[in-house]
């Protein structure tokens, strides 16, 4: 296996421009794809822009997990639905999308860790999740009798996993085949307003009318936002992963501890991550939103280390420009693929701990590492708004990792919000006005 995305080549989805459109979606990741699909099946004319390649970037490049455990309370039910979701989708592509109900698994060190288990579960239970802590003589057998010195663990069954570089695309061909248009390496340099009011998007491509129109740009997003004046705290953590070459199959769940995240492929091998490692690239939108973020990283339960400035072309470079106009050519255009190398140093040090973990497996080679960028929020929740400044644009971004697993449903509540519909979820939680109105941020779970 090596990691699939093509950054040339010929297109998968390059269908035809359409002049106008009920709904416009800008971006063709998990969260695009899926609105693309729900609003499809609706009955809706839909397009969906992508400036690179569907599922190009943090969509192709997590862990591939499907997961309820540990989620912040208002986004359980929606986590939930996405797992029915992904059930029956997967059921209509005749299992081409990986599903795997593997489960998945939270290791603890320490006692401490166990309490913060409990608390999460005893907040959970009235969600009718099936997860539940597990000593340590279960964990150990259901681990493969690693050698770390794991006290315990939270666990939940009914968690999944499927392969994020197969899935998205398959999606988007479902998406497809409900009568939705995706165009590849077309990016969208801003809004038609007219009024005050959006009636479209202004692409590289020419101009499409659409009713409706859902940012869904992950790393992207506010850099968009902000040259229409709407100014959301988004920044973006560089995250490393490895995929193993094929080992003996000692573990069953997908399971995380404070160091480590590992998850059994269908090819034999593991995918591997550090656990809460993020890489924050220096530039003018970290700078500015510096102070948002202080209370999150003053915790110390994320591992987020400063890096240098931001390489040339990035969302938050400084020499990214700010503003353009519709006739320039914008940064999407100047990058289509945000494709970040992975750290090596760490690629190292997690391989090094897979094997010390499972010292029966022997030699741990890899097989393809890579990095992707993942957009997040200083209170670890996404946005999924309209914008109010901006009458016909719904946004959803700022995923903070979560953004594979939840897609369907959030895909789902996206496309009944283009239609005017009730979303099905207390979605106050992630209004954009949180960031604006004074309210106090209130971070999710680190776990």
């Amino acid at each position: 296996m090596t990691f699939p995305f093509r950054a040339e080549g010929p297109l998968d989805f390059s269908a035809d421009l359409p002049e106008a459109a009920d709904l416009a979606i800008i971006g063709g990741g998990i969260i695009g794809i899926c609105t693309a699909l729900f609003a499809a099946r609706a009955g809706m004319s839909v397009v969906v822009l992508e400036k690179g390649r569907v599922a190009g970037e943090q969509s192709s490049r997590n862990w591939g997990w499907i997961r309820v455990q540990g989620r912040d309370l208002a986004e359980i039910p929606i986590a939930l639905e996405s797992q029915d979701l992904w059930k029956t989708l997967d059921s209509e592509a005749q299992g081409r999308l990986g599903l795997r109900q593997s489960g998945v698994t939270y290791l603890a060190r320490k006692p401490k860790q166990m309490a913060e288990y409990r608390v999460w579960l005893d907040r959970a239970a009235a969600f009718g999740v099936s997860s539940h802590l597990m000593d340590h003589e279960v964990m150990m057998e259901r681990l493969g009798q690693p050698t770390t010195p794991w006290i315990g663990a939270l666990h939940t069954p009914t968690d999944m996993q499927a392969e994020p570089w197969v899935a998205v695309p398959e999606l988007a061909r479902m998406a497809e085949d409900a009568g939705a248009v995706i165009v590849e390496s077309c990016a969208v340099r801003g809004l038609d307003i007219e009024a005050g009011q959006v009636t479209g998007v202004l692409t590289e491509a020419g101009r499409i009318k659409a009713g409706r129109v859902v940012l869904a740009g992950g790393s992207w997003s506010s850099l968009f936002l902000r040259r229409h004046g709407v100014d959301i705290p988004q920044l973006s953590v560089r995250s490393t992963v490895l995929a193993t070459k094929p080992l003996a199959q000692v573990l069953s769940t997908a399971a995380v501890d404070d160091r480590l995240a590992m998850r059994p492929r269908d090819d034999g091998g593991y995918t591997l991550a550090p656990a809460a490692f993020g890489e924050l690239f220096l530039g003018p939108d970290t700078l500015r939103h510096l102070r948002r973020y202080l209370p999150l990283a003053m915790s110390g339960e994320f591992d987020v280390h400063l890096k240098r400035p931001a390489p040339r072309g990035y969302p938050d470079a400084f020499s990214t420009p700010r503003r353009w106009s519709e006739d320039q050519q914008s940064p999407f255009e100047r990058m289509r693929v945000l494709d970040p190398a992975p750290n090596g140093a760490k690629v190292t040090e997690v391989k090094r701990r897979f094997a010390q973990t499972y010292p029966q497996l022997g030699d741990v080679q890899t097989q393809t590492a890579w990095a992707g960028m993942i957009d997040v929020l200083p209170d670890v929740v996404p946005v999924v708004d309209h914008v109010s400044a901006l009458p016909g644009l719904i946004v959803a971004t700022g995923m903070c990792g979560h953004g594979f697993g939840i897609g369907p449903a959030f895909g789902r509540i996206l496309a009944d919000m283009a239609q005017g519909k009730e979303p099905g979820h207390d979605l106050s939680r992630f209004a954009l006005a949180r960031f604006s109105d004074g309210s106090r941020l209130r971070p999710g779970p680190n776990l």
